[in-house]
């Protein structure tokens, strides 16, 4: 009777070791396929190199899963990688070959990189201001006091994984989102172009960019590993390299207005726009499509955007759209411990550094900034006609990026 317990036991436990061990394994290329060299150690500089046994205590389960990730990393550590052999190819001017890149235009000038010392520094102080204030308890903003694990899965769609390097990105919109995914598309080899992972990222077409299949995101977690997706989530974000790019609340918004209703975008026309200009504009009988309506000069205004922003009634029908909603709620910024953190102020140099930390510099450039960025200069032109008291619920909004991320309060659009 013994015997057969302790038989049943076994198998109980050598299946349980299997299945884990095929969650380990269960993507094409496998969370022990990331390099220990990109990932940073608290609370050592930014330009810290974390050891491989550097771990820290972590739950039962998950320290499991962290041997059993650690003995793989050693079995691969000698398989070469098709991916540390490239180089980069070709000219210092990529062909850009999409018709929306090359109406937007590019500037190929040469900007002098900030020496790794600058930079160190101004790594430090960015992610000394954003742990202080979130550790700040008279600093209160929505969401901030819950962990990690009281996000919601679908609130993690915005933080792209990349098991070869061990990079996790957390994309905000109309921060450079559009390049930064291409580089992790060919980081990740995550699309073929005619059965070759692409190499320069401005070959990649802005229609796969943005396709939410072609990216590992967090929220896709549960689809792979169930109720290990966790376990396995606080892993990676230990272990892995985690930056995002912000940029100045309200330039982001004058540049997700610009972007989103001064251009035809069908899309947005009807989802948005049609309800703004029946809300605001007191226009009924509006044209279908967005071509009619511009045709007709039946445009949403800046003030319109504004009033949709503030209106109560906008979060109630839907969360905001990702171009607009706020910094801290893309990705979590006080749940999160990022690694690095990017400014679009700076984006050449910050971009330049990034890619040197984590030592891929060789095998990419990070494309060229856009010419005619949304300058901040032009704030107090956008916000001339709409009114003291909505700028200053306007700032309320996003008082939290612009805190947690250090940009000062743009007291003259405050004030009378």
């Amino acid at each position: 009777m013994t015997k057969a317990r302790l038989l049943r036991l076994s198998v109980v436990l050598v299946s349980i070791f299997m299945i884990l061990l095929i969650i380990v394994y269960w993507d094409n290329v496998g969370t022990a396929h990331f390099y220990l060299h990109t990932s940073f150690s608290r609370p050592r500089s930014p330009g810290a190199i974390a050891g491989g046994e550097d771990w820290e205590a972590l739950p039962d389960v998950d320290e499991f899963l962290a041997k059993l990730l650690s003995s793989s990393l050693k079995h691969n550590s000698s398989i070469p990688r098709k991916t540390e052999q490239l180089l980069v190819q070709g000219s210092n001017k990529p062909v850009v070959s999409n018709l929306e890149e090359n109406v937007r235009g590019y500037d190929w000038s040469t900007h002098k990189d900030r020496n790794s010392l600058d930079q160190e520094k101004l790594q430090v102080e960015r992610q000394r201001t954003l742990r202080e204030f979130c550790a700040n308890s008279s600093f209160t903003f929505p969401t901030k006091e819950r962990s990690f694990d009281d996000i919601p899965n679908y609130e993690l769609n915005h933080l792209i994984v990349d098991d070869r390097h061990g990079v996790i990105y957390c994309y905000v919109p109309k921060v450079a989102c559009t390049n930064w995914k291409r580089v992790m598309i060919v980081l990740s080899e995550s699309l073929l172009d005619q059965g070759v992972p692409y190499r320069n990222p401005l070959d990649i077409p802005r229609e796969h960019v943005h396709n939410t299949s072609t990216h590992l995101t967090f929220n896709k977690f549960w689809r792979r590993y169930g109720k290990f997706s966790r376990h396995l989530m606080k892993i990676k974000l230990k272990k892995y390299t985690k930056f995002l790019f912000v940029r100045d609340p309200f330039v982001r918004l004058i540049s997700a207005f610009r972007s989103k209703f001064e251009l035809e975008n069908e899309d947005f026309y009807r989802r948005f726009a049609i309800p703004m200009l029946k809300l605001y504009s007191n226009h009924t009988n509006l044209p279908t499509s967005v071509s009619e309506a511009f045709g007709a000069g039946l445009k949403v205004s800046f003030s319109d955007f504004i009033q949709y922003l503030l209106d109560p009634r906008t979060e109630k029908m839907a969360p905001f759209n990702e171009h607009w909603r706020q910094v801290y709620r893309l990705c979590h910024p006080c749940q999160i411990d990022y690694d690095f953190i990017g400014k679009l102020e700076t984006l050449d140099e910050d971009a330049a550094y990034l890619l040197q930390l984590l030592k891929v510099d060789r095998l990419l450039r990070f494309p060229p900034s856009y010419r005619n960025r949304t300058a901040s200069s032009w704030e107090d032109n956008w916000f001339a006609k709409i009114p003291l008291a909505w700028r200053q619920q306007l700032y309320k909004l996003y008082e939290a990026d612009f805190v947690l991320f250090g940009y000062p309060k743009p007291e003259n659009l405050l004030k009378d």
